[in-house]
């Protein structure tokens, strides 16, 4: 299953796997079921998609400053993935990382997309250990200084938004986090150029 999104994106999506039914069929991430039903809703809520349906791959979705990815490429029996296919298909997640230089943030759905990221950190030293990170819906994370924020949340599958584990709104309040981290930091960013631009070398006599 290939990604999708903005090759200029500052929020990466990481999910589980294409679903058998859905992005294995389709070509497009969360495309197809359930899962992309609320999450397309979303990000079309909080400006990340252009539209609130993702029906195929040539129905004129686009996504600005977002991109979606999953820990494993291909659909796991039982959509449960064995350690040994997330170790394989972890390396596509390494490479995308590499060319989305303009993250600011990523959000994990769920513990496997939560744990594959956290490995890539480990074993690039970014980070010690996985220990301090504890697994939650919309927790927060610095895993370190320069590196993108980390926000859980649980899974759209259809298991978690039928029982109620996981609501539209809860799931709304991580993008919207999202989005506000990103508005803080271009305030930020445009008052720290302001400061410089008042205080660049001496003024010319006039």
């Amino acid at each position: 299953m290939p990604a999708f999104g903005d090759p200029a994106a500052q929020v990466l999506i990481v999910g589980l796997a294409p679903g058998a039914h859905g992005s294995n069929r389709t070509g497009r991430p969360f495309t197809g079921d359930r899962s992309g039903e609320i999450l397309y809703r979303v990000l079309h809520q909080t400006g990340f998609a252009s539209q609130s349906e993702s029906r195929s791959r040539d129905d004129g979705l686009v996504l600005t400053g977002a991109y979606i990815t999953a820990a494993v490429r291909c659909a796991p029996p039982d959509n449960k993935p064995a350690p040994a296919e997330i170790r394989c298909c972890r390396g596509y997640l390494e490479r995308e990382l590499e060319l989305l230089p303009d993250l600011r943030v990523v959000v994990a759905l769920g513990k496997v997309a939560f744990d594959v990221y956290l490995s890539i950190l480990r074993d690039h030293g970014v980070i010690a250990s996985r220990a301090p990170f504890r697994f939650g819906h919309n927790l927060e994370y610095v895993p370190a200084p320069g590196q993108p924020r980390l926000i859980a949340s649980y899974h759209p599958s259809q298991q978690n938004t039928s029982t109620g584990k996981l609501t539209e709104k809860m799931l709304a309040d991580v993008f919207r986090r999202a989005r506000h981290w990103l508005l803080d930091q271009r305030v930020a960013a445009v008052s720290h150029g302001s400061k410089r631009q008042r205080g660049a070398g001496p003024r010319l006599a006039v």
